[in-house]
């Protein structure tokens, strides 16, 4: 059974940092694409960034491109997602997801974490 545990959020300013991590369990990590979506209240959950298994590929929303950087840690079964110069309205709750399939994870498919709460403040 697959376990995905984010961890990280909490509260911060406009053009703060934070960095969420996500541990992965019941899978076979270095196999499996990671990737982070968002969902601020009233709104959808949209794609933030996604990850290939060797970590050799990254692709991300425009909303976030030169501000996020998602990376993973094969050997901790973790990705990490490095997010800077935050804005209002990144303000959401950010889940996990993985699948062997990047168009799956980029489709907002496979398996999910429950999410952490990462709130900026203005």
């Amino acid at each position: 059974q697959v376990q995905l545990v984010e961890s990280g959020g909490g509260l911060v300013q406009a053009g703060g940092s934070l960095r969420l991590s996500c541990v992965a369990s019941g899978l076979t990590f270095s196999r499996n694409v990671m990737g982070w979506f968002r969902q601020a209240p009233g709104r959808e959950r949209e794609f933030v960034a996604t990850i290939t298994g060797s970590g050799s590929n990254s692709y991300y929303a425009d909303s976030v491109k030169g501000r996020f950087t998602i990376s993973r840690d094969n050997a901790k079964n973790t990705v990490y997602l490095q997010m800077n110069s935050l804005k209002p309205e990144d303000t959401a709750v950010y889940y996990c997801i993985a699948d062997m399939n990047l168009a799956v994870v980029r489709g907002g498919r496979g398996s999910w974490g429950r999410g952490t709460q990462v709130t900026v403040s203005s």
